[in-house]
């Protein structure tokens, strides 16, 4: 989990008008479908059990989900050499796809992480690389992406008809180069999607190949993938947005569709860590608490509903880990209420978001607007003389949803307010005068 690469929260942008206008109405999305709402699971680690399979899925069937997401690190699977699969690993792995099918959940299989015999790691972490425990050297990509394409070729042929889709890698366009380390980046994830695809296909041609895993909406580095021939070897692009998730969502599609690309988009990581008041600041994006975790996840399940161009929804996480608290679970396995939240959307994702709440406050001649609003979009602000436009903002909320503005003093005491979300539109806002 990692933040997303949008520009760091807009600060209030505001432009005053002297002339009749204004906008639109901002209409929210439909579809006769949706996506499929599911959860990353805590996934393959170095002693990782079956039994622990078994309790991860039965989490997930409790949350009535339709999707599950599974890391399955190719340096936990193959830590030792190329055809020589890790049997510990191996009952993981087979338990929990077996489990997951069963329960008649989607399985999208994230493989990532180069073992110390084939990555490009430089020569120092490559000599401090051990096959029994993670290190630095597996966020590199391998030497030969003929090595990763002939072991995700022998995974898709081992699970043929339980996996979904298969996401290639994890985020390499993040900047702390955790996962995908080196010169080049763009071209040598497009080598390994390019060595992938064939390799998977030929294995099980049903298997959907999830290229991207981009945490960027700004799609300067989707275009480097353009340029660097990727189109044609992916069923839909992978993204992980956090950071103003519906805003971000409506900019990469725009630039996706504008480049010719209309394959589906997956989003296969987002969420909020629980992690308030102890920090502030986890893993890049800001820390919220409990009560406000389950607010957005059941705002956000409603808004992505009938998103047309979205294959799935999947939250990130099942469970806390030492260092991360975004799970509907702690690490004791108690339930946090965003548990309750998104067990209760899954069955009934079409309700409308929560909508704009507003006040207005007039002292010494000038209006302070304060609410609050759903997570996930920037949000707009228009402010009427009668029917006249006179002033307009666009803003974010803070970590608690909430805003507060104090318009200028030049607009007088005498105001009507609009407050709306930009993806829900005017049907969502909040409308009030003073």
């Amino acid at each position: 989990m990692l933040g997303s690469a949008l520009a760091a929260l807009l600060a209030l942008t505001a432009i005053a008008l002297g002339s009749a206008g204004g906008f639109g109405s901002t209409s929210a999305h439909s579809a006769a479908a949706g996506p499929l709402p599911g959860i990353n699971l805590i996934g393959l680690g170095f002693g990782s059990t079956p039994a622990d399979a078994n309790r991860e899925v039965a989490a997930a069937r409790s949350l009535h989900l339709k999707a599950v997401r599974i890391e399955l690190p190719w340096s936990v699977l193959q830590p030792r050499g190329p055809g020589e699969l890790d049997p510990h690993g191996l009952a993981y792995a087979d338990r929990v796809i077996d489990e997951a099918k069963a329960s008649g959940m989607a399985v999208i299989l994230l493989v990532d992480a180069t073992p110390c015999w084939a990555t490009s790691a430089p020569k120092k972490l490559r000599k401090a690389c051990r096959p029994e425990k993670g290190n630095p050297a597996n966020g590199f990509p391998p030497t030969q992406p003929s090595d990763f394409a002939a072991f995700v070729k022998e995974l898709a042929g081992r699970y043929k008809d339980k996996i979904t889709a298969l996401e290639i890698w994890n985020e390499p366009d993040q900047a702390n180069e955790i996962y995908f380390g080196g010169p080049n980046k763009a071209q040598r994830y497009a080598e390994l999607v390019r060595a992938a695809y064939p390799a998977i296909k030929q294995a099980d041609p049903n298997i959907k190949v999830l290229a991207g895993s981009l945490v960027g909406s700004n799609g300067v580095f989707l275009k480097a993938l353009y340029a660097a021939g990727i189109k044609g070897y992916y069923d839909g692009l992978a993204v992980h947005f956090y950071t103003l998730t519906l805003a971000a969502l409506r900019e990469f599609r725009s630039i996706q569709v504008a480049s010719g690309d209309n394959t589906p988009l997956w989003l296969d990581e987002f969420g909020w860590s629980s992690c308030y008041p102890h920090k502030k600041v986890e893993e890049e994006t800001a820390c919220v608490t409990r009560a406000v975790q389950a607010q957005n996840v059941t705002n956000m399940y409603r808004a992505l509903s009938k998103v047309p161009y979205l294959a799935t929804d999947t939250l990130y996480k099942l469970e806390d880990s030492r260092t991360n608290q975004s799970g509907v679970m702690t690490l004791r396995e108690g339930r946090k209420p965003s548990f309750s939240a998104l067990a209760r959307v899954v069955l009934a994702p079409n309700a409308s978001p929560s909508k704009v709440q507003l006040s207005l406050r007039s002292s010494h001649g000038q209006v302070t607007a304060s609410g609050s609003g759903p997570f996930g979009d920037f949000m707009r602000l228009e402010a009427f003389q009668g029917s006249t436009l006179r002033y307009r903002a666009t803003f974010t909320l803070d970590r608690f949803n909430r805003f507060k503005l104090k318009l200028p003093r030049v607009l007088g005491a005498h105001l009507r307010v609009r407050v709306y979300q930009e993806w829900t539109g005017l049907a969502g806002g909040a409308t009030k005068s003073v």
